[in-house]
């Protein structure tokens, strides 16, 4: 298959946009006291269901929400981006927060050691972020 020059743009284009949404949410997060943030590069996995992944944990239930609206704010007012989809506002113990090629997890510390994405997604490329 032939590539374009507009195709090579519009991929360009794509990383830089998740380049921005992947910084602005790290942002979101150190802005809220999450802890234990890691992203996970799945790109190089065929049945991974986006780009990134973005983990991390808050102490408690009210801080796990903040967490996750304040990702949503500032990815909006920084990148113009609305998530696709967010899940579990009502427990609070697990957001998701997905943006299609970045997920962001948002989690307690139990509920992370419980599911354990990093060992289920471990042949990631992984990066630790304070």
């Amino acid at each position: 298959m032939k590539t374009t020059i507009g195709d090579k743009k519009a991929t360009k284009s794509k990383l830089t946009q998740s380049s921005k949404i992947i910084k602005t949410i790290i942002e979101a997060i150190l802005d809220k006291k999450g802890e234990e943030i890691i992203s996970l590069n799945l790109k190089k996995i065929p049945e991974a269901v986006a780009d990134y992944f973005i983990i991390c944990e808050g102490s408690n239930p009210n801080l796990v929400k903040a967490i996750a609206d304040n990702i949503e704010k500032e990815v909006k007012d920084a990148c113009g981006e609305w998530p696709h989809k967010v899940e579990g506002k009502s427990g609070e113990k697990w957001i998701l927060v997905d943006y299609v090629d970045v997920v962001v997890h948002c989690m307690t510390p139990e509920t992370r050691a419980f599911y354990n994405l990093e060992d289920l997604w471990q042949d990631a490329e992984k990066k630790e972020h304070h």
